[in-house]
């Protein structure tokens, strides 16, 4: 892994990233539909780095991840209130896809962009060597930050299997804790798992309390 060069590497390459125009002027395939606003906080003090999907509309809007009903369910999640989730000395946020993806013909998110992972994605985390815990959401964080662990996914394992799996990624540096998306669509799944409440949330909170300590 990279060594940390210096606080202000990284905020150049965060600039860089901020000014993206690669999937409008040389996209890897259909352009994006709008223009784009790519959204990151990172940080070189930050231990617990979120590895999230992509940003929805709103957050496009706002700039600010996680600033709708699926945050609130995040940060439910990790017992974290909106004061530390928002500290970027102490939270980093990158998700796969910087910018909203658009919408599909059924008028879901489509899925994060290609260019962000082939332009961005290496050269940033390698800038972040202080991470101790990544919170990879969905199948497309977990399929990259396992795959960057050394612990290939296999590419038919589905999102509900790797998230049963999470005690055996403990102890793994940095420890990479798979979770679902946060998304109301996921509620009914969450209903039919009561062991993600009453076993995964519990080891996930003190994971998380630890990271985010001083």
């Amino acid at each position: 892994m990279m060594a940390l060069s210096s606080r202000s590497d990284l905020d150049r390459l965060a600039a860089d990233i901020r000014a993206c125009r690669i999937c409008v002027e040389r996209p890897d395939g259909p352009p994006l539909p709008h223009e784009p606003r790519p959204v990151l906080r990172v940080s070189t003090s930050a231990r617990l780095l979120i590895a999230s999907q992509a940003p929805g509309l709103r957050v496009h809007k706002s700039g600010l991840p996680f600033d709708d009903a699926s945050g609130d369910r995040l940060r439910t999640w990790l017992g974290m209130d909106r004061e530390t989730f928002y500290d970027t000395s102490r939270v980093c946020i990158a998700p796969m896809g910087f910018c909203f993806p658009g919408y599909d013909s059924a008028g879901g998110d489509l899925p994060p962009r290609r260019e962000c992972a082939a332009h961005w994605h290496d050269g940033l985390f390698a800038r972040l060597p202080q991470i101790e815990a990544v919170l990879a959401i969905g199948g497309y964080a977990h399929r990259y930050h396992f795959a960057r662990l050394g612990k290939p996914l296999p590419k038919s394992a589905r999102v509900d299997e790797i998230v049963r799996r999470w005690r055996e990624f403990e102890g793994s540096t940095p420890r990479v804790f798979p979770l679902p998306h946060p998304s109301w669509r996921n509620t009914g799944w969450l209903k039919r798992n009561p062991w993600f409440e009453s076993e995964l949330l519990p080891d996930l909170r003190a994971m998380v309390k630890a990271a985010v300590s001083d």
